[in-house]
C-alpha cells in the first residue's frame, strides 16, 4: 500500500499564555505534531506493517516545518520519507486554502491508495481539511473512523457517530479521518531516532505546486482569545433539595440562562 499520512505542525498548548489585552500567545511556544494526528499516523504505519508499502508524511505550513528537530520527530514514528511545504504564506491559510495544497502536493507526489488525518488539530480542532481534501481529490472521504482494515483489496472501516458504530466498506484510493480511539501511537526507539536522520525529505513552495502565493497571502489571519474573566457570584442555596432545585432554576431563569 501506498499511504500518504498528513500532519499538521502546532504550537505546544503548553506554552499558551493570555495576554492582557485577552488574547491567546504562542510566542515562544515549542512546536510539535498536532497530537490527533499522532494517531493518524501510527494507523498508517501498521497498515503497511500489515500490508506491505510504503508510508509518506505530508505537512504544509511556515517556516516552523523545516526544522531538523520536527523532521526527526515525524521520521521517528515510522514513516519512510517526508514532504513539507513550506511558505510563509501558509501562516494565514485557513481550512479550504490548506486543503488545496494538500491536495496539490498529493497530486505532485502520484498514485496513492489512501491519504490519512487526524479527526482535527490540537490548535483550532475545525475537522474539515481531511474531508476537503478527499473531495478536491475525488476519493471516497469518510470521517470518525475508529477501526480501519483492508479486505480483498477493499477498506473496511467503523465510524463512530454518538448514536451507534457503522461498519462501512469502500474501494481504493480512499481518504480518511481517523478518532483518537483507534490506537495508541508509540514512542520512538533511539534505533528510530537515530535513521530518522537518514529518511529522505523533499521541500517544496506553493509556487512549486502552481500555486498562487499572493491568494493565500489575503486571508486573514484568525484571533483567537478566551472568554472574558467575570466574578464568581458567590450564590448559597439552603433548604430541602426540592426547594433548593426550585430555586435554582428561578434563578437561571432571572439570569436569561433558561
Amino acid at each position: 500500500m501506498n499511504i500518504i499520512v498528513c500532519y499538521k505542525f502546532v504550537p505546544d498548548p503548553e506554552d499558551m499564555q493570555v495576554k492582557p489585552d485577552g488574547k491567546i500567545s504562542f510566542e515562544g511556544a515549542e512546536w510539535i505534531i498536532s497530537d490527533y494526528d499522532l494517531m493518524a499516523i501510527e494507523t498508517a504505519v501498521r497498515l503497511v506493517e500489515t500490508h506491505g508499502g510504503k508510508v509518506t508524511a505530508l505537512s504544509a505550513g511556515s517556516q516552523q516545518l523545516s526544522s531538523s528537530k520536527g523532521k526527526k520527530d515525524v521520521l521517528s514514528r515510522g514513516p519512510d520519507e517526508l514532504v513539507l511545504v513550506v511558505d510563509e504564506a501558509m501562516q494565514t491559510a485557513d481550512t479550504h486554502q490548506t486543503a488545496q495544497v494538500l491536495a496539490a502536493a498529493i497530486r505532485k507526489m502520484g498514485e496513492f491508495d489512501l491519504v490519512l488525518f487526524g479527526e482535527g488539530s490540537a490548535d483550532l480542532y475545525f475537522q474539515q481539511v481531511g474531508l476537503q481534501v478527499g473531495e478536491l481529490l475525488g476519493v471516497p472521504v469518510i470521517n470518525a473512523v475508529s477501526k480501519v482494515s483492508v479486505e480483498n483489496g477493499r477498506l473496511v472501516v467503523e465510524r463512530s457517530t454518538e448514536e451507534d458504530v457503522q461498519v462501512l466498506e469502500t474501494s481504493l484510493p480512499a481518504a480518511l479521518a481517523v478518532t483518537t480511539d483507534i490506537c495508541q501511537p508509540r514512542l520512538p526507539s533511539m534505533k528510530e531516532i537515530l535513521k530518522a536522520g537518514k529518511k529522505p525529505v523533499t521541500e517544496w513552495s506553493l509556487a512549486d505546486l502552481g500555486l498562487n502565493v499572493h491568494a493565500l497571502r489575503s486571508s486573514e489571519v484568525l484571533a483567537v482569545r478566551p472568554p472574558d474573566q467575570v466574578e464568581r457570584k458567590r450564590i448559597k442555596l439552603s433548604g430541602e433539595p426540592d426547594q433548593v432545585v426550585q430555586q435554582l432554576l428561578n434563578y437561571l431563569s432571572k439570569e436569561g440562562v433558561l
